[in-house]
């Protein structure tokens, strides 16, 4: 069974689980029509499918915890396999940093689980719901945020410009707390 709780100083070395690959098969493409937003998912042809690695952070749990940061594990059988990072806001959306889980544990739900819980977490701290942002090629995070109740409330078009992803775009997401 999984066990979602807060990462403290004792067990402070499981926010830095390593990242692993996904799949990059398409792009989601938002739109907003009358003031609403929308999105298709364009498919890659199978030749152009490829696999993506974000780089491992190196989380510091010291500094981050004073500079306003929570985290938030997924536990089986007391290893941490799913991590949540949240951020203290200056609005009333906490920031959802980082949302990772092993490949191994994928599809068994601790998403799901640590969203619900990072939303218990920014309520208690007076904000009234969680922001994100997805890459818009990296398709099964921006559809697992929208099949857990977030929707798209931006997108970022210029972010990667003069870097080595450019033509990438973020969507910004938000969800509301309970």
């Amino acid at each position: 069974m999984t066990e979602i709780r807060i990462i403290d100083e004792k067990n402070k070395a499981d926010i830095n689980i390593p990242n692993e690959p996904f799949r990059v098969f398409g792009r989601v493409e938002p739109s907003r029509t009358d003031g609403v937003w929308g999105y298709d998912v364009k498919r890659f042809d199978e030749g152009d499918v490829s696999e993506m690695c974000f780089p491992d952070e190196n989380y510091d749990f010291d500094k981050m915890k004073n500079d306003g940061f929570f985290f938030i594990g997924a536990y089986e059988d007391g290893k941490c396999v799913g991590l949540a990072v949240l951020q203290k806001g200056f609005f009333k959306y906490m920031y959802l940093y980082d949302l990772k889980v092993c490949s191994a544990y994928r599809g068994k739900h601790i998403g799901k689980l640590l969203v619900e819980k990072s939303r218990g977490v920014a309520k208690e701290n007076g904000y009234c719901g969680l922001y994100t942002i997805g890459q818009d090629n990296n398709v099964p995070a921006c559809l697992f945020y929208l099949g857990t109740g977030f929707r798209i409330g931006g997108l970022d078009t210029d972010v990667y410009k003069h870097t080595k992803q450019e033509g990438k775009a973020d969507i910004i997401f938000y969800s509301e707390c309970d």
